[in-house]
């Protein structure tokens, strides 16, 4: 299987799945932007079934060598650019990777699969990492089916709407046996430090500002990484061809409330009282580093995944609950200091992005 993006968070989450659930060769095909870092693949590099090719799936020649090098049965594509803020600055990185990344993996896929014998076209799959957000913006109550209209509100989830739709084209166009899931919010082990979950717990650890948009009332349907991994190897193993699946975990929280939960596992690991950066600033609790900050523009209210489909035709459920999860989560990145050092770029120290206002060249 090629696995694009396999550097990254899902990706790299899902590489260990795969290696360990599949007899699999996995051939992971990542940029390693500064969302993407072997760091995150140290301990599956040495599998004599794992190999690392490095690539841009927008750039045309790389992926169809890649393809006709490595012949895949199964393709899975996480490579994204994938955080709002980012989009807002430069939606014009997002349209080149999301977009024509996606159409010339989807070409390439064509290809191989036209000129295949009938054995391997019977076992071919094309398996799209989608979002919950290419839905647009929920009220107060409903969840986002299958079958809900595409709304989107930012650069971002504009750019996975359009690469969804692509998928959507080849399977009914021409007979790509494709698959595309979408997702609710992750959280868990190798997430980059701009992210809500790794940001709050890092700040939070130096004595730094906590950062919530808004008034904190924004709510997200939160998954743990590894059940997410576990939905896709499911839909990509037994899913239909040309359908689509919601991958969500049940488990809806504001940011305020995410925060607060956050806050209250690490005073259980590490007292404010005794953290060294908290004494400077005076300060016993890290609920006191809470700040209230201008809201995003464009900023969706309420997502919320009904997954009812993925259980009933495949029999997946989240394995974990959200305060188990999250649990884990804290403590991983407690355990994991080196890796939130090694993976922060010099030019990426958790400071708030997407309030440009200038336009940026594609």
């Amino acid at each position: 299987m090629i696995v694009t993006g396999g550097a990254g968070f899902i990706g790299a989450n899902f590489v260990r799945l795969a290696l360990a659930k599949t007899s699999a060769r996995v051939v992971v095909f990542d940029k390693l932007t500064y969302a993407g870092n072997l760091l995150s693949l140290r301990d599956v590099d040495d599998d004599p079934r794992f190999c690392f090719v490095k690539g841009d799936i927008a750039d045309r020649e790389a992926v169809r060598t890649l393809f006709a090098e490595h012949e895949p049965r199964w393709v899975l594509n996480f490579a994204a650019e994938s955080h709002v803020d980012r989009s807002i600055e430069d939606p014009g990185s997002f349209l080149r990777t999301n977009t024509n990344g996606t159409f010339e993996l989807l070409e390439a896929a064509r290809a191989q699969y036209s000129g295949a014998n009938t054995a391997a076209r019977a076992g071919f799959r094309f398996l799209h990492v989608s979002t919950d957000e290419v839905y647009g913006s929920l009220g107060p109550t409903g969840e986002f089916k299958e079958t809900t209209a595409y709304a989107p509100n930012s650069p971002y989830s504009a750019s996975k709407a359009a690469a969804d739709h692509l998928v959507r084209a080849y399977y009914h166009t021409y007979g790509l046996p494709a698959l595309v899931t979408n997702c609710s919010n992750n959280y868990g082990p190798f997430q980059f430090p701009e992210k809500l979950v790794p940001l709050t717990l890092l700040n939070a650890l130096e004595g730094r500002d906590l950062p919530i948009y808004g008034d904190g009332g924004n709510i997200r349907d939160w998954l743990f990484v590894e059940d997410h991994c576990d939905g896709i190897l499911c839909a990509l193993e037994a899913g239909r061809q040309g359908e689509k699946y919601n991958i969500g975990g049940h488990a809806e929280r504001t940011n305020l409330e995410l925060i607060d939960h956050i806050i209250a596992i690490l005073e259980d690991a590490r007292p404010a009282g005794e953290n060294p950066a908290m004494k400077a600033r005076g300060l016993t609790s890290y609920a006191d580093l809470k700040t209230f900050v201008t809201d995003r523009p464009g900023h969706d209210r309420r997502y919320a995944i009904d997954p009812s489909k993925i259980d009933h035709e495949l029999g997946w459920k989240p394995r974990h609950t959200f305060e188990e999860g999250f649990r884990r989560t804290v403590h991983w990145y407690l355990e994991n200091r080196e890796w939130c050092e090694a993976v922060q770029s010099d030019t990426y120290q958790r400071e708030r992005l997407g309030l440009s206002e200038s336009p940026q060249s594609p």
